[in-house]
């Protein structure tokens, strides 16, 4: 899973990256920098992991990995040359999902922040990105049939649709089969990718600002950015003083982690085999197929059934053959759907 941190001026967006890089207890950092973006790669932290790899003691264990990634800042060049967030945006294509950072403090001297106008401000600018490659693209349909090129018209009827509902100011991810559609996954429309609004808290602010008028289907969590970023590069002990001093329960990646997985309706299974335990991140409603598929494409040639087991009863077992003995180990086809926290283990032959 890849996600792009995005935000007005000043709404503390390198602040967030950097307090959920500098958070402690995560395996698996890396911090990269490419053209001017920041990218850090964290592992998912997963307590059934864990469990796992306490049971069977694998040679090696390897967790879902989530990327976070900061786009470059604007220089002044880029903005004599008009790129205004055209650059920001472009970084951005790419995620699988948005989080988007609103100001919630108040400089010194500074107006009251508004970070439910901040939020609109960006989703209009989005929303007016995505008009543009849809118009832009209808035009070159429409001229490609008149020079008697063959066309796609579901892909030309889907196209007006987004047409419709971005004239209307209004973001594609309101839209299920918009936002999912395979046809229109190549445009990387922003507006139809989904959100996480963070709102960007004082130290001392703990509470959620008014907006009314957040859609419910963008997620919405409060982060005291500064506050995250310093004690993410305290020691361990100071910096569950502080936690414990400030009432934040898990640390920010956990929470962000957690968040994000709703946002991108996505899940979590496991497989086991003799040297490794290894987690695996798939959209809700995935096939037992298609996940055979991402462990390796010779699985899916040669899929034979998938065993299932639930992690829940291998916790109340202790192992494979007690939960079979007692009928939760089941046999299931290519078009089993996947729930979060099974352990699968795939029949091929290739």
């Amino acid at each position: 899973m890849k996600l792009g941190i995005i935000g007005l001026p000043q709404s503390g967006k390198f602040t967030i990256f950097k307090a959920l890089t500098g958070a402690r207890g995560i395996k698996g950092e890396e911090r990269i920098k490419k053209g001017g973006q920041l990218i850090t790669t964290v592992n998912v932290p997963d307590e059934r992991v864990d469990y796992l790899t306490e049971i069977y003691k694998p040679k090696k264990t390897i967790y879902s990995q989530v990327e976070y990634l900061l786009p470059p800042r604007m220089t002044d060049s880029d903005r004599a040359k008009g790129e205004k967030e055209n650059i920001i945006f472009n970084a951005v294509r790419t995620c699988d999902g948005l989080i988007h950072v609103a100001k919630n403090f108040q400089l010194f001297g500074g107006p009251a922040p508004t970070p439910e106008q901040d939020f609109f401000k960006l989703e209009s600018e989005m929303i007016l990105n995505d008009l543009m490659v849809a118009e832009k693209r209808i035009e070159r349909i429409k001229s490609d049939e008149k020079k008697g090129k063959e066309i796609t018209i579901e892909e030309f009827s889907l196209l007006e649709k987004c047409r419709d509902i971005l004239s209307e100011e209004k973001p594609l991810r309101d839209n299920t089969q918009i936002a999912t559609s395979p046809l229109l996954k190549g445009f990387t429309f922003l507006s139809a990718k989904p959100m996480l609004l963070i709102s960007n808290n004082s130290d001392e602010d703990e509470d959620p600002p008014k907006m009314p008028h957040i859609p419910k289907n963008v997620e919405v969590m409060v982060v005291r950015g500064k506050l995250e970023m310093e004690i993410g590069e305290m020691a361990p002990e100071e910096a569950m003083e502080f936690q414990s001093a400030f009432h934040i329960e898990r640390s920010l990646i956990d929470r962000v982690i957690k968040r994000s997985f709703v946002v991108c309706n996505l899940i979590s299974f496991f497989t086991v085999v003799e040297n490794e335990v290894r987690s695996w991140t798939v959209t809700k409603g995935t096939s037992a197929v298609e996940a055979a598929d991402l462990i390796h494409s010779d699985m899916k040639k040669g899929f034979i059934k998938a065993e299932v087991l639930p992690y829940d009863q291998l916790v109340r077992y202790g192992n494979f053959p007690e939960a079979k003995k007692d009928g939760h180990l089941h046999l299931e086809g290519k078009d089993y759907r996947v729930q979060d926290g099974d352990i699968i283990r795939f029949r091929f032959s290739v």
